[in-house]
């Protein structure tokens, strides 16, 4: 079984860049198709960005296309989420998310969850 953690949130201005990451333990990393959420509040948890086991596919939200990119290092056992562009809103808690089959882009479809990492961004 897969742990997760989060880092690299904090409080940017708008159109500014931040990257966060993912540090995966406690399983083989490379099994693992894995996901980025973001939940703001009030609002149900929204499909960021997936990836598949080895990075050769990746897939976006409507809202962050083009402007984020997900890429993750198996060496490393961590996944990475670049945020260009930021915008007001973008801000929300940002969680990633395992699966070691890959079944869509819904948080039911992820069985492993990071504890999340606050993103705030400023107008």
């Amino acid at each position: 079984q897969v742990q997760l953690v989060e880092s690299g949130g904090r409080l940017v201005q708008a159109g500014d860049s931040l990257r966060l990451s993912c540090a995966a333990s406690g399983g083989t990393f490379s099994n693992y198709y894995m996901g980025w959420f973001r939940q703001a509040p009030g609002k149900e948890h929204e499909f960021v960005a997936t990836i598949n086991w080895g990075g050769t596919w990746t897939y976006y939200g409507d809202s962050v296309k083009e402007r984020f990119t997900i890429s993750r290092d198996n060496a490393k056992n961590t996944l990475y989420l670049q945020m260009n562009s930021l915008k007001p809103e973008d801000t929300a808690v940002y969680f990633c998310a395992a699966v070691q089959s890959y079944r869509g882009i819904y948080p039911h479809q992820y069985d492993y969850w990071g504890q999340g990492t606050q993103v705030t961004v400023s107008s």
